[in-house]
């Protein structure tokens, strides 16, 4: 037997669903919605793990690698860049500089900086 879709005014559920959500968003506003959403994140946090976080992160990043080129990356990436700009200081930038530059040398021998210090001194040279 076919599952019947309609409710007792012929409307579809989804039709029904819509309506109900359309008018829910008028009446409780935004300030709900982030309540909700906050309820739920920590809900989740509580029931997954790290691992359950880096799996759903990895699939949204393929998806989105999928339908967005490269122009999408680099429009995203200049807005990161000046909304951390404009929320940071000089102090911020030489705490990230100095971590990243110990990483790097944590993990990278005398052989890395020299070959990194001549495509350098050659970049520098046909200008």
């Amino acid at each position: 037997m076919a599952k019947n879709n309609d409710n007792r005014d012929g409307m579809s559920r989804e039709e029904a669903g819509r309506m109900g959500g359309q008018k829910t968003s008028k009446t409780r506003g935004k300030d709900f919605y982030q309540e909700i959403g906050k309820k739920g994140g920590n809900a989740t946090s509580k029931s997954h793990d790290q691992n359950f976080y880096q799996e759903i992160g990895k699939k949204g990043g393929v998806s989105t690698a999928s339908s967005h080129d490269k122009d999408f990356y680099q429009d995203i990436g200049k807005k990161g860049g000046k909304s951390t700009a404009d929320s940071h200081d000089k102090d911020f930038y030489q705490e990230i500089g100095k971590k990243g530059g110990e990483a790097t040398s944590d993990s990278h021998n005398k052989d890395f900086y020299r070959e990194i210090g001549k495509k350098g001194g050659n970049s520098r040279s046909s200008d």
